[in-house]
């Protein structure tokens, strides 16, 4: 009877949603690929989608609590994981972030994602008052500033830029005091000349070429200008898979993982991208709604941390497609083919399961 309410209260619809995104992920880099050197790497990405369902059940299966209560332990594993990636970390794109493990590389920043999602639940779950105060944001800002620092500088911008959101939905749901929020906003636009200053020289080039793509379309502006040509070029059927020039000529950079929307988009045309899109919006939907079904606080930042994170990676990458956001490298969540992003979104869905199962559970 157990092992069949455990079946029945699994969030079916969201695994639907989920494999649904996936599907259309591997169709697009089968058709990427399929004529180049890289063909064939839609198998991998097959079977990184079944490792990670895998790696999702187990961690269904264990009790989220459980994970909480070993999050200080998790926390110094991921600080010990990043220290480990500056000091014999590959380079790969201009970043330091990947661990060789056994013929595999392992981005360890993917794994530090999870963590700071549940140490961070913990952590804004024991807060008792209605409104976090001064020393509890410092706190938060100190968990979520350590491991931050360390992806800085491998340098990884793009990771950077998806953990922070978690704090700020955490502080959020909390209840974070207008003058914190205002006094904090205004320190970060202070800081930004700081900013500015440590940013390595490809960074400020992708950023002066967000602002003025025309000035550089050869050079670090190409990027988005033939993400922008192949968006228009697909029309509103699209060309058909294995046909769209600007993808199977590669003009499209990097068309199987950042840049695999702006594929999509010219061989399925706005038709797809708005189906995908759709997938998206009900996926985050549908996670709101396993935080407000959560049996608890702890259970409900879990799940919002999930949230936020998917939800700021699908911005972002849709953002870059356009032109109106700076190519950072983030890629497409489910869709876009790389081992460590698949299996992090795959564990953090674990969770969420996890925390859904356990709603009813005394």
């Amino acid at each position: 009877m157990r092992e069949a309410n455990k079946i029945r209260d699994f969030d079916w619809t969201l695994l639907l949603l989920v494999l649904s995104i996936c599907s259309m992920g591997i169709i697009e880099i089968y058709s990427a690929t399929r004529a180049n050197a890289l063909a064939g790497m839609h198998w991998k990405q097959f079977w990184w989608v079944v490792i990670g369902l895998a790696c999702m059940l187990v961690v269904s299966r264990i009790d989220y609590h459980t994970i909480l209560d070993q999050a200080p332990l998790l926390y110094l594993v991921g600080l010990a994981g990043l220290v480990l990636v500056l000091a014999i970390g590959e380079r790969r794109f201009g970043h330091k972030s990947w661990i060789a493990i056994g013929g595999y590389t392992l981005q360890v920043s993917e794994l530090v994602k999870l963590i700071i999602i549940v140490v961070l639940a913990r952590f804004y779950s024991e807060v008792r008052t209605d409104r976090l105060s001064l020393l509890d944001l410092g706190k938060a800002g100190l968990l979520t500033g350590l491991p931050v620092g360390l992806i800085l500088l491998q340098p990884d911008l793009g990771t950077t830029i998806m953990i922070v959101p978690i704090a700020a939905v955490g502080a959020f749901l909390v209840g974070i005091q207008w003058k914190h929020a205002v006094a904090f906003l205004l320190i970060g636009a202070l800081l930004l000349p700081v900013g500015w200053s440590l940013l390595k020289p490809y960074q400020k080039e992708r950023i002066h070429t967000f602002l003025r793509p025309e000035e550089n379309p050869r050079g670090a502006g190409y990027q988005t200008q033939q993400a922008k040509i192949a968006v228009g070029s697909g029309g509103f059927w699209g060309k058909g898979i294995g046909k769209g020039s600007q993808n199977q000529l590669g003009f499209v950079p990097v068309r199987w993982s950042d840049f695999i929307l702006a594929a999509l988009a010219e061989e399925m045309g706005f038709v797809g991208v708005l189906v995908t899109l759709l997938l998206y919006m009900f996926l985050l939907r549908r996670l709101v709604q396993n935080a407000q079904w959560a049996k608890d606080r702890s259970g409900m930042h879990i799940v919002m941390g999930v949230a936020a994170v998917l939800g700021v990676h699908v911005f972002v990458n849709v953002g870059m497609m356009i032109g109106y956001v700076p190519v950072t490298g983030i890629p497409l969540p489910l869709m876009s083919y790389g081992g460590s992003s698949t299996l992090f979104v795959f564990m953090a869905l674990g969770l969420v399961m996890n925390v859904r199962m356990k709603r009813f559970v005394n």
